[in-house]
């Protein structure tokens, strides 16, 4: 990872799409602070696209959607995006999944989240679990005391053994039954709202996160950047530059680099 610093100007003049974690990139100490609605006001001024890609479940995103600066959102780590028509008053919608899919998902995962807290105690079912429609959320440090690493691995073993697909956030374990991830759906949210092509415009989309669910995105994103604090995380596939600063700063911090490349 080389520093933010060493991001070459012209390169950031061409950025007109920011696609951002949030969790512990634009929010700090599980809060989401007004330096963060700041930036993606800023940058949506400048004409650049903003979308929030997160493993945060369906009824934020459509929160997202609706009251923050923000064009789309993609959630549930890939399983839907959400975008509010502010002019017809309509939100847009798409999902990786059918509902009669999903629902049949949903009785599986509830069938293991009986199993996994009964394996890892202190684990918790995510706060934010009634709103979400594909995944299961395991908590391991925002609303319960933080789980060490080897509970972690057990979290995601016991997800993989049952078949599910398993990421690690920075806070969660988030378990669904499909081949999709953020990027699946990153692609089929910027073709469906934006009409673009990701492989085409790649070099003028830069993507922010700082944790293991994000690698996908780091590995496809030429401009991937990472804010400080992914050094607290062993990668295989590290963003190419990272933040002086981290989480809510550091994303302030790269919205202020590409601001001043204009």
């Amino acid at each position: 990872m080389k520093p933010i610093g060493d991001f070459a100007a012209a390169d950031r003049r061409h950025v007109r799409m920011v696609l951002t974690d949030i969790d512990d990139t634009i929010t700090a100490h599980g809060r989401l602070p007004a330096s963060s609605l700041g930036a993606m006001e800023r940058l949506q001024a400048a004409g650049i696209v903003v979308i929030p890609v997160t493993g945060r479940p369906a009824g934020w995103c459509d929160h997202i959607a609706r009251m923050w600066p923000v064009d789309a959102v993609v959630g549930e780590n890939g399983a839907l995006w959400f975008s509010y028509d502010r002019e017809r008053r309509r939100m847009r919608s798409g999902f990786a999944k059918t509902a009669e899919e999903r629902a049949a998902d949903a009785k599986k995962l509830a069938e293991l989240s009986v199993q996994i807290l009964e394996a890892v105690p202190g684990a918790g079912i995510a706060s934010d679990q009634f709103c979400r429609i594909a995944d299961l959320a395991i908590d391991f440090c925002e609303d319960v005391p933080p789980l060490p690493a080897a509970d972690i691995s057990r979290i995601v073993d016991l997800f993989e053994a049952a078949g599910a697909t398993a990421k690690v956030s920075s806070i969660h374990v988030n378990g669904w039954f499909g081949d999709y991830d953020k990027l699946t759906m990153t692609r089929q949210c910027l073709a469906e709202v934006f009409g673009e092509d990701l492989d085409r415009i790649n070099r003028t989309c830069v993507f922010a996160g700082d944790s293991p669910n994000d690698q996908p995105m780091f590995d496809f994103f030429e401009n991937s950047v990472g804010v400080a604090n992914v050094h607290d995380f062993t990668l295989t596939t590290p963003p190419s530059w990272v933040t002086k600063a981290r989480a809510a700063d550091g994303f302030a911090e790269l919205a202020q680099a590409l601001l001043d490349a204009r």
